[in-house]
């Protein structure tokens, strides 16, 4: 391991409630320094209300490279690293949740991958597996690991096989660039620094590791919920740069919820009244505006990018200019069709077809249009 030898590793260890196993851990991630590491284990507690704060001052004054951050209140797993991140001064940065799941030793052959091939980032896949012996829990963990997996790699084009480990080694010049960025407070900074890293570009690896999962009953935190807000990050951080084909079932999606969201507002309107407007069915109107202001909502939440060329009122006022130009068209469309005897559902149906791409493009080229898809100016925030 001569390539590490002198190098200073920072390892930042987010930390909530983990009394019975930080003293451990820290202990775990000292023997790197068996490896010709100089190390810097940066503890950020984030509001304990175990003795896990006094435990971490107790290990920094029996240790000179632990440094021990405190946050006056909880603010989740993303902000911790955040915090690492700002004051890591290693010449690589890796994470050590304190809950003792994964073996710090394994950092060992990240950073040998990371120095012989160069790389700027290495994540620690759990499913690329080292040996054939594992501890068995919950099929739906890891069914929703492997999912979120499977979608983030669709929206970044990269053939991650463990999206959301832990063990996440960086260069420190690439981290130093991308935490000023970052913005998830909980563990929806798995995805979120996987679509940035995959929006830069830069050169990623991965290897296997050990992972000894523990149950809830012994301390695990992440759930259902966070499993949702994951995949809402995955889509929010990654669709923008996402492959076409990606988009345009998102922008199908998309289309789909405000048609239905058109269609159950006329009915609730319809069903109550509402008063014909100088002879125009008020409740049609009204339906389609919230029915537009749903697309319009949807697109900037989970498919492109809010403001990327425009300021607010400028963009949403290119967005009702496209929505009313596109009413014209598929009016147009459909009187060509009739005039030229096509069936009057066929010529629906090709007019909606036509309006699909049109619009899916003008939104995509005009609307939310940015500069450069792959720039570090354009990572998406």
């Amino acid at each position: 391991m001569q390539q590490i030898a002198g190098k200073t590793l920072s390892l930042i260890i987010p930390c909530y409630n983990e009394e019975n196993s930080l003293s451990l851990c820290v202990e775990r991630c000292l023997e790197l320094s068996s490896l010709g590491l100089n190390l810097e284990l940066l503890i950020v507690d984030d509001c304990s209300k175990d003795k896990s704060l006094s435990i971490a001052l107790d290990l920094a004054k029996k240790h000179g490279a632990v440094k021990v951050f405190h946050h006056e209140e909880n603010k989740g797993k993303g902000a911790a690293l955040r915090t690492g991140f700002e004051v890591a001064t290693g010449d690589f940065v890796a994470i050590q949740d304190a809950d003792l799941e994964y073996n710090p030793m394994q950092y060992a052959h990240l950073l040998k991958i990371c120095v012989e091939h160069n790389a700027d980032v290495v994540y620690g896949s759990r499913y690329l597996r080292p040996s054939a012996e594992r501890r068995v829990l919950y099929f739906w963990h890891t069914w929703m690991n492997k999912s979120l997996t499977f979608v983030s790699n669709m929206c970044t084009n990269l053939d991650i096989t463990d999206m959301e480990t832990c063990y996440k080694l960086f260069k420190k010049d690439f981290i130093k660039k991308i935490a000023p960025l970052l913005k998830e407070n909980r563990f929806g900074f798995e995805p979120e620094i996987t679509a940035k890293v995959a929006q830069t570009g830069v050169k990623i690896y991965e290897s296997a590791i050990d992972y000894n999962p523990r149950s809830y009953e012994e301390g695990k935190k992440i759930g259902w919920k966070d499993g949702v807000h994951a995949l809402y990050c995955i889509l929010h951080y990654s669709a923008n740069t996402a492959p076409l084909p990606m988009q345009l079932l998102l922008y199908f999606f998309i289309g789909s919820v405000s048609l239905l969201v058109n269609v159950f507002c006329f009915t609730v309107f319809d069903a109550i009244g509402l008063p014909l407007v100088k002879g125009v069915d008020s409740g049609i109107v009204i339906a389609y505006i919230l029915a537009t202001l749903t697309n319009y909502l949807l697109c900037i939440a989970i498919l492109f990018r809010h403001k990327a060329r425009w300021s607010s009122g400028g963009e949403f006022v290119i967005y009702l200019i496209t929505v009313i130009a596109m009413g014209f068209v598929d009016y147009g469309f459909m009187q060509v069709f009739t005039i030229a005897g096509v069936n009057p559902i066929i010529s629906k149906t090709i007019s909606a077809g036509l309006g699909f791409i049109l619009n899916f493009a003008l939104r995509r080229n005009l609307v939310f249009a940015e500069r450069s898809s792959r720039s570090h100016a354009h990572i998406r925030t």
